[in-house]
């Protein structure tokens, strides 16, 4: 291993540590983090500041992954980052990958995340100086090799188009499912319920449709998930969609089942809007891994207790703890760094 990776992987091990720590600094800054996005609760926060230094920033995470990836030789690119602002911190992985790879970031922040990343950038650049000179929050994109955006489906057309002339990653809206077989116990929906309602659903991460098995009972899975989450619509924001959507619904004479704090609605596309999910019956299991086959491009992972033959899936309770090799998309960000310094 270089000394330059070590140094890197040395702090990254030691902005974990700080982060870790929690000191009123940091408080202050988590504190001004809600205020400009009150999606943003300190809970939601701490929660995604606990997943980075747990599965990013420690020595028995990151050598081990880094040293998969090839020394490489050659001239450093600039790449240009252009961060999603769904959920806290949702860009610190590319960073990571940018900062650790040798080349050089430009980041283009969302409006709704600039407070956290700059706090953590910040503290990385105090602990290693060189990353002063390597790391650049910009309000304009421009002087890049490569870029790396996050966006939605329409945005994400839009970054095709115009970076097209350099290499790029170019991520859309994808989302989790979860597969039931009606045998789940109400600690299984508990655990279901962390992959629906971390970060209030927004994240790519968070289950929005459901697939169960034809003459499905929902009634102990609402009546579960309102006893542990029922206190979601104390918060504003989400209440406020909440209302919105039951309206929605009701006005577009939708069928649905719904507690206190979810809707259910049966609908064919993965996405679904705030405070609700879709669900689809399935008759069979092997019919089912073929469709589900066939819309891997708009999943972003499969949470299940069952196998579902090739497919990879995770059990309940685990679609948002990533670890540092779950790349968004399924598309390895640090190969792709490594592959420009060819």
């Amino acid at each position: 291993m270089s000394s330059n990776r070590k140094h890197r992987l040395a702090s990254l091990v030691a902005l974990g540590e700080r982060l870790a720590s929690d000191s009123p600094e940091q408080q202050e800054v988590q504190h001004r983090a809600q205020v400009l996005n009150p999606w943003f609760t300190q809970q939601n926060i701490e929660r995604s500041i606990k997943a980075i230094c747990e599965a990013y920033l420690t020595s028995s995470e990151l050598e081990p992954w880094s040293e998969k990836y090839a020394q490489s030789q050659g001239a450093k690119r600039t790449v240009g980052l252009i961060l999603a602002g769904n959920i806290p911190l949702v860009g610190f992985h590319d960073l990571l990958c940018v900062y650790l790879s040798g080349h050089s970031a430009k980041i283009k922040y969302s409006s709704k995340d600039t407070v956290l990343m700059n706090y953590v950038i910040n503290q990385l650049q105090d602990i290693d100086e060189s990353a002063i000179q390597s790391i650049a929050v910009v309000d304009r994109l421009k002087g890049y090799d490569a870029v790396i955006a996050t966006g939605s489906n329409n945005s994400g057309r839009y970054f095709e188009e115009y970076f097209a002339h350099v290499p790029h990653i170019i991520r859309k809206n994808r989302n989790a499912i979860a597969v039931l077989t009606g045998s789940e116990s109400k600690e299984d929906f508990l655990r279901l319920g962390e992959d629906i309602f971390s970060y209030f659903g927004l994240g790519c991460r968070n289950v929005s449709k459901l697939y169960v098995p034809e003459g499905y009972n929902f009634s102990p899975l609402l009546e579960a998930l309102h006893d542990e989450y029922k206190e979601m619509v104390l918060h504003h924001k989400y209440k406020n969609n909440f209302d919105f959507n039951h309206a929605l619904f009701m006005l577009n004479k939708e069928k649905f089942l719904m507690n206190g704090c979810l809707m259910v609605k049966e609908a064919k596309p993965i996405p679904s809007r705030i405070a609700s999910v879709n669900y689809e019956y399935y008759s069979s299991r092997d019919l089912l891994v073929q469709q589900l086959s066939q819309q891997l491009d708009d999943i972003q992972c499969i949470v299940s207790d069952e196998p579902l033959g090739q497919l990879t899936v995770m059990p309940l309770g685990q679609a948002q703890q990533p670890t540092i090799a779950d790349y968004a998309d399924g598309v390895d960000t640090m190969k792709f760094l490594q592959a420009l310094y060819e």
